[in-house]
């Protein structure tokens, strides 16, 4: 199939879904063409080296005050600010003179407005890849979140999405999201109160199981806890100053030796102050991610909120560490609790799970090999591109079924 990609930011080790989505279908034999926007020379070096694996990536810069314009000029308007954030109209100027594609695939909230374009313009068949529901995030966020600006944000914004989003989601040929929880939300919106035509399917996340793999050449650190992610993601925020305020504190009651790493992009003031405690180190950005991984004793993700699949699990099981998580960072896993990964929710039951696997050496073996083994058979992106490829063929002949009608 000639693949039309878009994506509203620089697909990226990062940004692993579009990433990994891009690289395989092309490696099935696709022509993939990708249309995206950067914000710095990292993002744009990202596109360049893209390049290898599609027959065209076309990239414009997509500079913060032009995110930051869209969103004032849309707040009197009834639109969420993520359906503007990343508008760039000669992007679309581009797509004018090259639409001879059989099928396009718009990547997030941030990219739906360009696949309505499409779809309305131009009569492509579009499948919107929303991810994650953001209302639902929203809904979290507002109630949990920690800073006073972050559930005034997700309040400000969690009406205006709700709306747009059910208006959205009978305006494609077919709508996809990562978990089960995310489809439950969208479905609860109910479309325009008459049930939603446009079929929502889970296209599960997967994990390059050639990048994140065990080494046996490293030894691990002992006593030593890594937890991974963005760290200007409000939701990953939330999730490190939870584990170093709430949980952390019960684990050196017991071990005071342990030593926790917080390793991830863009920490702010909030995440670097947990570095005042002399057991804590914040890398903040970092070439490689893995032997972070590779050298801690367990992996910790004490989600409290968010949505989604969790990609700091499946990394972490990837290269055999052996994780110690919450309810919420499974829900859309086939996970089974105690035997690929521990499972807590309470602060005082997850200090007590760390505890146990810091005084078990088998049991954390044991535990490693066996998420290792489950990522690796319900995770591969190869997989999850022939899926794909599936919901495309769905969405070009639903395309061709409308215009027959009409």
């Amino acid at each position: 199939m000639d693949i039309l990609f878009v994506v509203p930011y620089a697909p990226n080790l990062v940004r692993t879904r579009s990433y990994n989505l891009i690289r395989h279908l092309s490696l099935r034999g696709n022509r993939v063409a990708v249309y995206a926007l950067w914000t710095n020379e990292q993002e744009r070096a990202d596109l360049e080296n893209l390049k290898q694996d599609c027959y065209q990536v076309e990239a414009l810069s997509m500079p913060a005050w032009r995110s930051m314009w869209n969103c004032l000029m849309a707040l009197p308007s009834r639109a969420p600010l993520q359906s503007v954030y990343s508008w760039r109209p000669n992007l679309v100027t581009q797509l004018n003179g090259n639409v001879d594609f059989d099928v396009v695939h718009v990547e997030h909230l941030r990219g739906s407005r360009y696949g309505l374009y499409l779809k309305q313009q131009k009569q492509l068949p579009v499948v919107w890849d929303s991810v994650d529901c953001i209302s639902h995030l929203f809904q979290q966020a507002a109630a949990h979140g920690r800073g006073f600006s972050d559930r005034l944000r997700s309040r400000l914004e969690l009406g205006r999405t709700e709306r747009y989003e059910s208006w959205l989601l009978d305006k494609f040929d077919r709508v996809l999201v990562t978990s089960p929880i995310d489809k439950q939300a969208f479905e609860s919106m109910n479309g325009n109160g008459n049930g939603c035509p446009t079929q929502i399917s889970v296209l599960g996340n997967g994990v390059d199981l050639d990048y994140f793999s065990p080494d046996a050449s490293i030894t691990r650190e002992p006593a030593t806890l890594v937890v991974s992610g963005k760290m200007s993601y409000h939701a990953n925020i939330a999730m490190t100053t939870n584990l170093v305020h709430e949980i952390m504190p019960l684990v050196w009651a017991q071990r005071p030796d342990v030593k926790l790493w917080i390793v991830g992009k863009d920490p702010g003031q909030q995440i670097q102050e947990l570095a005042e405690h002399s057991s804590v180190t914040v890398t903040g950005t970092v070439d490689d991610v893995r032997p972070y991984l590779r050298q801690a004793t367990i992996a910790v993700t004490p989600v409290a909120y968010g949505a989604g699949i969790q990609n700091k699990v499946l990394e972490a099981m990837a290269t055999a560490t052996p994780v110690v998580t919450t309810p919420l960072a499974i829900s859309a896993l086939e996970v089974v609790p105690g035997r690929d990964a521990l499972v807590a929710e309470e602060p005082d039951r997850f200090a007590g799970s760390i505890l146990e696997l810091l005084g078990d050496p088998v049991r954390r073996r044991q535990l490693g090999e066996n998420g290792l083994s489950y990522v690796s058979s319900h995770h591969r992106w190869p997989d999850i591109a022939a899926r794909l490829e599936d919901y495309y063929c769905e969405a070009i002949h639903k395309e061709k079924q409308a215009i027959a009608v009409s």
